[in-house]
């Protein structure tokens, strides 16, 4: 009897050894956050995103956790992300609905739109029906520069939602004071932001003298000063060459102004030439006119008529 009792007290022991390895072997959900979220850029991974107060996500937590316990057998790694706690990641992955799903292959990214139950978790990894589905595309990958940038703005909107409720709840302001003080905020740092960028442009680019031309690349000291002494010869033609079209402009306005003089000149003396004539013509034509007369006059007097002979 006694070694009966021996037998299944040991028995017993090793089921409920059994049973704790089992219990113990089962594999857990792996908690990732903005730390270590790049372990999933290897391997196959099912990566569930949730917030604590989402009543959906609250009911697939269950669910996903048995998915997790069959991790090893399907080989692949089940995780979860916390947007609350890292609100960088629900911006890397433009996270816009809860929950969110992802599968990840090597990298690859794809989001998971299926039913959410332990059979069609499995039956997606099992039969590879993740292939079907659309990638993510490369400029909006999560392990992108421009994602990780969005990322940023993320982490920086929960801090700035961070201050709002501590000026409301805390400091007891209204809501619209809130939203001026990060109105005032948003001006003085702009402001700033302006200023110091215009003094980097001025330290990198700055500004020309008038007048100087950039040295020509690959000049030495002295071959830019024979550049510039060519430059200066240069402007000395140009200056020259200028100044003598305008001389010779003068001298062509000059002769034409003579010219029209010259003519004007012309003009009148024709004009007084032939005023002249005009007059001697009309003195010659009265003098005939006059003498005419004078000889009707003496032909007609009585001293004329007797000196006359008679005609028989």
């Amino acid at each position: 009897m006694a070694v009966d009792r021996r037998r299944s007290a040991v028995l017993f022991f090793l089921v409920l050894l059994q049973c704790i390895y089992q219990i113990s072997g089962k594999a857990a959900v792996i908690e990732l956050n903005e730390d270590n979220w790049y372990q999933m850029l290897e391997g196959e991974w099912m990566v569930k995103f949730f917030a604590p107060w989402c009543p959906a996500c609250k009911t697939l937590k269950p669910i996903w956790e048995d998915f997790a316990s069959w991790s090893d057998d399907l080989g692949i790694s089940v995780g979860q992300v916390d947007v609350t706690s890292s609100p960088g990641l629900s911006g890397r992955f433009m996270v816009i609905a809860l929950p969110t799903i992802y599968h990840v292959k090597d990298g690859v990214f794809r989001q998971y739109r299926g039913s959410r139950d332990k059979d069609e978790f499995m039956s997606f990894i099992e039969e590879k029906r993740w292939e079907a589905v659309e990638e993510v595309p490369a400029w909006k990958s999560p392990a992108s520069v421009q994602m990780s940038v969005v990322a940023q703005f993320f982490k920086l909107s929960m801090v700035l939602r961070g201050i709002h409720s501590v000026l409301v709840e805390e400091y007891g302001l209204p809501t619209w004071g809130s939203y001026l003080v990060f109105a005032l905020a948003t001006v003085v740092v702009g402001a700033l932001l302006g200023l110091i960028l215009v003094c980097i442009i001025d330290f990198m680019f700055p500004p020309k003298a008038p007048g100087s031309y950039p040295p020509a690349p690959g000049l030495k000291d002295d071959d830019e000063d024979l550049v510039e002494d060519v430059q200066d010869k240069m402007k000395v033609n140009v200056e020259e060459a200028i100044s003598s079209n305008d001389k010779d402009a003068m001298k062509d306005t000059g002769e034409e102004r003579n010219d029209g003089a010259e003519e004007e000149d012309e003009n009148e003396e024709e004009k007084m030439v032939s005023e002249g004539e005009d007059k001697g013509q009309s003195s010659q034509g009265e003098e005939n006119d006059s003498q005419a007369e004078d000889d009707a006059e003496s032909k007609s007097s009585p001293e004329v008529r007797r000196r006359r002979p008679r005609k028989d």
